[in-house]
């Protein structure tokens, strides 16, 4: 119960997430419409703002929930988070201007920033260590399978300016998992024990002279992930609908499946890659993988084409495959008392860097010609940090979660 309750919450908070990249342009192109304005960099500037708003509540998400769950517990913080991303996502129906939708997609990201810390505590002080690669890896899978659906959705269902209201009322449906977490999951049993014997306060003691190291160099090796997912990845389906000319809407949708089935793969054999070959080494090829891989999708396709969905795949395949990584690696950092607010703040930090960039999202597209091309081939060389920094973590393989 405790596995299923983590990996639909996961998965529900990527199909939250999956769908405003499916409707964000003909929503914004609706409303540009009621403002009398015609200019493609009134969606750029909009989708560049409301992304950095979503990334900046997550953020905070990540770090709210995060000690929530270490002063209340995990099942409990679980439930309001997802109660809170299902709840303010469908209220994106009744947005009418775009300030609307920054506002319900901000306090959306409050429950999806929560709800990856939670789980993956729950998750891993709950099954023994033997199986924390592939719980790791389920859990990464879990968001990138939710993408998958809402990207099978987009493809059965044209979302344009007349119908995209209708898929934020799917985002309401993860409300209904609430109910089952809070008379089925049982809590924690090492977070009862953690707390009982001193107590918690997690974000002193993540940023004590004993864990701080490990809390910084957390927090860089999530933001190298999330700036080129947030930076780039999700911005792979406006670039299609930009080739297209927006003539083809479905193209978003078969864009974002394709790099979903490849994220699901690449989060399940990144942590068994972890367990064998140890977590430094894995991190640095992921990373070298990445930056090839994306530098040869932005630099050698100027047009939609079946050679460029398969090589979506790809991307989506290496970029996510951190998100396996990562659960397998950040418990590994922080003791049980203070995990869920340690690692919640590290995977969300990395979200406001990639805010800052969204929010210029505006000026960083007139900077490269407004071409999507250039932008992502330029922010990809952000993996060299990763490949540097990750040689000066420990090493955790063959070792017990900290107590």
């Amino acid at each position: 119960m405790v596995l299923l309750a983590a990996f639909l919450g996961w998965m529900f908070d990527g199909l939250e997430m999956g769908i405003f990249p499916l409707v964000a342009r003909p929503a914004l192109q609706e409303m540009q419409a009621a403002a009398g304005v015609v200019d493609e960099s009134f969606v750029q500037t909009w989708m560049g703002t409301i992304t950095a708003l979503f990334l900046l509540g997550a953020a905070a998400g990540g770090l709210v929930f995060g000690w929530l769950g270490d002063r209340i517990g995990r099942v409990r913080a679980m439930t309001l988070s997802i109660l809170c991303y299902s709840a303010f996502t469908g209220l994106g129906y009744f947005a009418q201007v775009p300030w609307h939708l920054a506002a319900f997609r901000f306090i959306a990201a409050l429950g999806m920033g929560g709800e990856w810390s939670l789980g993956v505590a729950l998750v891993m002080e709950c099954w023994p260590a033997r199986n924390r690669p592939l719980m790791a890896g389920l859990i990464g899978a879990a968001a990138n399978l939710g993408y998958a659906v809402i990207a099978v959705i987009g493809m059965n269902f044209a979302i344009t300016r007349e119908s995209w209201r209708w898929v934020m009322l799917v985002g309401a449906a993860p409300a209904l998992l609430t109910l089952v977490i809070t008379y089925f999951v049982p809590e924690s049993e090492a977070w009862k024990e953690a707390v009982k014997k001193s107590p918690s306060k997690p974000v002193r003691e993540i940023f004590s002279s004993g864990l701080w190291k490990n809390t910084l160099l957390a927090i860089c090796f999530s933001s190298v992930a999330l700036i080129v997912t947030w930076g780039i990845v999700q911005w792979i389906p406006l670039w299609a609908d930009q080739m297209t000319h927006g003539q083809q809407p479905k193209v978003k949708a078969f864009i974002q499946f394709a790099s979903a089935i490849g994220a699901v793969v690449g989060s399940l054999v990144a942590p068994l890659l972890g367990i064998k070959f140890g977590r430094r080494p894995v991190y640095f090829c992921l990373c070298l993988a990445s930056l090839v891989v994306c530098s040869f999708l932005f630099r050698s396709f100027e047009s939609y084409s079946m050679s460029f969905l398969l090589t979506v795949g790809l991307v989506g395949m290496c970029t996510a495959s951190f998100y396996g990584w990562l659960p397998q690696y950040l418990p590994e950092l922080f003791p049980t008392r203070v995990r869920a607010t340690g690692q919640g703040l590290a995977f969300n930090f990395g979200r406001i860097l990639a805010a800052l960039g969204a929010w210029q999202m505006g000026s960083v597209m007139a900077f490269f010609d407004k071409s999507y091309a250039k932008a992502g081939a330029a922010i990809v060389f952000v993996y060299l940090i990763g490949m540097v920094l990750i040689w000066f973590a420990p090493e955790t393989k063959d070792k017990p979660l900290p107590e």
